[in-house]
């Protein structure tokens, strides 16, 4: 076990080294950033004391590795916006998100595992086609549009749940069921697909010949095997319920690290897009570095790999 968890390290280290690099290329690469900050009339003595004051000045690896050595130690560097750090920033409107999406992925996971299952339990029967059908319009659905007729019904209509803010745990409800509805019909599909193939295994086969209770030989043994794929997609989605919070998190007003991201590009303010952009990115590769191992747990066949 060890073993496996020194290669995942090693593999998510460079990833996450790789990442950085991008993310300190990406802005730089939409043009000159001294223009771009102090605006297509400024002088060309302007740009030059712009330059000079946020070392754009200096080489390419120059630059990287002051930024990097400096995000290591926690500065991000300061917003051209807001009158504080970057890090002051993330830290107030990070909590918002991963309450968001931590909700959210405990809605898919709740609503599309049961589905799965029973689904996969009763196949090709209505139940099953019900949760096909689910499963279809959870992708087919653009994610804006789904937000604001859940803004419309629960909110406007029936007046049971706020529909913008973040201040109190009922204003996440709409917005956790938005972005985890989304990642609903991948989790389902998996679920069903790994529990026919289970329950048609041998040693399930085996359990039922023993006599042993069908709920131990459903959630003990055919769940158990079934679920590794999915708990590996489930880190998958949370990674990406965070970058993809942007449009939820605009959409419903919510104070957190996808509407910062929007705000910061359209007004040009590249230390935040690019410190959001790696703080995502790191989050990604964590919960996927944590997917291995959990499933590595579940199955000691993965640790020889």
């Amino acid at each position: 076990m060890l073993n496996f968890m020194a290669k995942r390290l090693f593999v998510a280290a460079l990833v996450a080294f790789t990442v950085s690099v991008i993310a300190f290329s990406l802005l730089r690469l939409s043009g000159d950033l001294a223009t771009m900050i102090a605006g297509e009339d400024a002088s060309a003595t302007d740009i030059e004391l712009i330059r000079e004051q946020y070392g754009l000045n200096k080489a390419y690896y120059l630059q990287y590795l002051d930024w990097l050595g400096a995000g290591i130690q926690g500065d991000l560097g300061e917003s051209m916006f807001y009158p504080e750090e970057v890090t002051s920033l993330i830290k107030d409107r990070l909590p918002n998100t991963l309450t968001l999406a931590g909700l959210g992925v405990l809605f898919a996971m709740g609503l599309a595992i049961p589905m799965g299952v029973i689904a996969a339990l009763r196949p090709d029967s209505w139940i099953d086609r019900l949760a096909l059908t689910i499963a279809v319009f959870g992708q087919a659905l653009p994610g804006f549009w789904f937000a604001l007729m859940l803004m419309f019904v629960f909110g406007l209509f029936l007046r049971w749940l706020p529909i913008s803010g973040n201040e109190t745990l009922a204003h996440f409800i709409l917005p956790a069921i938005s972005l985890g509805y989304y990642s609903t019909p991948a989790v389902m599909r998996l679920t069903r697909t790994g529990m026919l193939e289970v329950l048609n295994s041998d040693y399930i086969r085996t359990a039922h010949a023993k006599g042993l209770p069908t709920f131990i030989i459903l959630f003990k043994h055919a769940l158990r095997n079934a679920i590794i794929p999915v708990v590996a997609l489930s880190s998958v989605q949370f990674g990406n319920m965070l970058g993809g919070s942007v449009v939820t998190e605009t959409v419903f007003q919510i104070q957190g690290i996808g509407h910062l991201a929007w705000e910061s590009i359209s007004r040009n303010d590249f230390p935040v897009v690019q410190a959001v952009l790696l703080l995502v990115a790191c989050f990604y590769i964590i919960l996927v570095l944590l997917g291995d191992l959990v499933n590595a747990w579940l199955d000691p066949r993965l640790r020889v790999t």
